[in-house]
């Protein structure tokens, strides 16, 4: 096989469609810069650690391109490339839709490129790396804020997210990992703001394909837990029509206990094994925690001694039932007061309420109107 050269080698560039596919990217970066925020389906497989990094940029700052170049090729030569090339091949070869990419498109992704051609591998490079992708990433979040969106809204319980996944809607929950509430911490962590913000993009070109006459997101305050919606989108969010969600009491309760209790205990035991009960108790414990200013002294000791109870009753028995007293009090007394309050600050228009299955209906029949 001929030799190839950089000039041969191919180049990327649409990038919606490697956002909207979440295409597989072989990250090059190094670790410090990858874990301040990438993209799913990303790995990283550094050319050069953090200090291998940071030994070639104080030599160019020092002697200038050239040398920072020829320490590099210094520093990973002989076995150290020679298990990076096979790192990379055996990546490119799992993923042959996948790409390469560093920080700018720039020396580290075509030295990586040239050398697994060299060993006999094609693959494509980003054009402008990982910032043109961020950037496209971030033209879509402002440009979706141009469109018209509308919220879904709902009291606590009401399975807003259930529904949305049924809509092919945009679940920013999912993309924060966080259920948006005070008990809506999860075990593993969230992602990066960078991270979240790129995941974002590529959710929203992919709703798009799905021509409905909303951008349809679940109603939620700025912050997700530790990420923030984007400045632009939010402020759309903020002036948009809701659709609202109404189900029962009961119903509400159920769902609750599946999310906070049996999805969470399970998630806890998966990952913690003989601690996960332990982790999933002082996890609920300090979510109530969270709230007790906002509680009032009496209603906090109150729920707290029903969780506590319910916890130790669970732990013995495996009985879930007492939750169910303080999920209803929580509900009644502090989530529902609260979400009517916010409701009836904000005035906004409400285009439909009713039933997970009457708001579903409705919504088909929007999207097939703009079908036609």
């Amino acid at each position: 096989m001929a030799t190839l050269m950089a000039a041969d080698l191919p180049l990327a560039n649409d990038y919606q469609q490697i956002l909207r596919q979440q295409l597989p990217l072989l990250d090059l970066r190094a670790p410090v810069e990858f874990n301040r925020g990438a993209f799913t389906g990303s790995v990283n497989l550094p050319l050069m650690t953090d200090n291998e990094r940071a030994a070639i940029g104080s030599c160019y700052k020092l002697q200038g391109q050239q040398a920072a170049i020829a320490l590099g090729h210094q520093l990973v030569q002989g076995e150290v490339k020679a298990n990076r090339v096979i790192a990379w091949r055996n990546f490119a070869l799992k993923h042959p839709n996948g790409l390469l990419y560093c920080a700018r498109g720039g020396l580290r992704s075509q030295i990586a490129q040239q050398w697994l051609a060299d060993a006999g591998v094609v693959y494509p490079r980003v054009k402008g790396g990982f910032k043109a992708l961020r950037q496209a990433a971030i033209t879509v979040i402002d440009q979706a804020a141009t469109m018209p969106v509308l919220l879904l809204a709902g009291p606590t319980g009401s399975g807003k997210t259930r529904l949305l996944r049924q809509l092919q809607a945009v679940d920013l929950e999912a993309l924060a990992n966080h259920r948006g509430s005070a008990f809506g911490r999860k075990l593993a962590a969230q992602p990066s703001q960078i991270r979240f913000e790129n995941d974002l993009a590529g959710a929203l070109l992919q709703v798009q394909t799905v021509n409905a006459p909303y951008l349809l997101l679940e109603d939620e305050s700025l912050l997700i837990g530790q990420r923030n919606i984007p400045h632009s989108l939010f402020q759309t969010m903020q002036r948009s029509p809701l659709l609202l969600l109404e189900e029962s009491l009961q119903a509400r309760i159920e769902v609750i206990l599946q999310d906070y209790i049996i999805d969470l205990l399970d998630e806890a035991m998966t990952l913690y094994a003989e601690q996960g009960f332990s982790q999933f108790s002082s996890m609920l414990q300090q979510a109530m925690a969270r709230i007790k200013k906002r509680l009032g002294g009496a209603l906090y000791s109150e729920l707290s001694t029903l969780l506590c109870q319910a916890l130790a009753i669970q732990q013995q028995s495996g009985d879930i039932n007492l939750h169910r007293q303080w999920i209803t009090r929580l509900l009644t007394d502090y989530y529902d007061p609260m979400y009517q309050y916010q409701l009836n600050k904000r005035d906004l228009p409400v285009l439909m309420q009713g039933s997970a299955g009457e708001l579903s209906q409705w919504w088909q029949q929007q999207v097939t109107a703009v079908g036609h």
